[in-house]
């Protein structure tokens, strides 16, 4: 992160450095005296989470913008999906048979990878979840290409680095989910979504959500593997509930392969975001 210094005054490296160099005192060592934004046992209280939420969504946005990245490619999927090469570990016999979408999930991020490096990484930049499964098979699609990818990882209960095919400098851990969901979609140009579980699910309704009703502009909207989507959300019936409108299925188009979803988004048309909510006049 670079800091392009306006001011005369002294900037907060110098005092900090200066503050920690100062003689042992019982004034100098009470917590009190502790400079506010280096005090790390202040800055954890709970009165401070407004700050803490304030400082996730602005340290990524900074260091995407120095890089210059403008538009993404979001890809969710499942953790769980394994690399063809391991499909006989998979805890099912389902899983093991899902494993060739790993397979689109890295294709997928090398064509669209391909794409960015033509507007020289700033454009349709991979972003994925930072970890295993399809997230790993997205990453490493862009290595593969020769490019670099965004993962946005979450501090979960059971111990859990970063897949190894995410650009380190381009690597962002999170602690709170909601600023975490906003910088996947702050630039997306696409979203993707692979089969996966309860996590996958929940940024699909998200994403899906904003942009049904008009919070966010429409984008291409790709859920790989029309049977596995088929099976688990009977789309239909939402509409024939009334629950969702008939216009609502066209904000999504399901696809099976990765050259497909290239496809989609190599023909689409910028659509703005919807004005009013089919299904809700009044």
């Amino acid at each position: 992160m670079t800091e392009d210094r306006h001011s005369r005054f002294s900037d907060a490296h110098t005092d900090r450095n200066r503050a920690e160099h100062v003689p042992a005192t019982p004034q100098t060592r009470s917590p009190a005296y502790r400079l506010a934004f280096a005090d790390q046992e202040f800055m954890y209280r709970e009165e401070l989470r407004p700050v803490r939420l304030q400082l996730e969504l602005l340290k990524p946005e900074l260091m995407l913008n120095e890089r210059g990245i403008e538009s993404t490619i979001v890809m969710f999927g499942g953790a769980r999906i394994p690399d063809p090469e391991h499909k006989d570990k998979a805890r099912t016999q389902t899983l093991a048979d899902l494993s060739h979408f790993y397979d689109e999930a890295r294709e997928f991020a090398r064509l669209m990878t391909e794409k960015s490096k033509r507007s020289g990484g700033r454009q349709n930049v991979v972003v994925t979840g930072g970890g295993p499964g399809v997230m790993e098979a997205g990453n490493r699609g862009a290595a593969d290409a020769g490019g670099h990818s965004i993962g946005l990882s979450i501090v979960l209960p059971h111990e859990q680095a970063p897949n190894g095919y995410v650009t380190p400098d381009l690597s962002f851990n999170f602690h709170y989910f909601a600023i975490r969901k906003m910088h996947f979609l702050m630039r997306a140009r696409a979203i993707s979504v692979f089969p996966g579980g309860f996590g996958t699910l929940d940024e699909l309704f998200e994403s899906l959500t904003l942009i049904q009703t008009g919070r966010m502009e429409r984008v291409p909207f790709l859920l790989f593997g029309k049977q596995f989507w088929d099976k688990i959300i009977n789309w239909e019936a939402l509409a024939d509930a009334g629950t969702i409108s008939d216009q609502d299925l066209d904000l999504f188009r399901a696809v099976d392969t990765a050259q497909e979803a290239v496809q989609i988004i190599e023909n689409w048309e910028p659509a703005p975001p919807r004005e009013t909510l089919p299904g809700r006049e009044r």
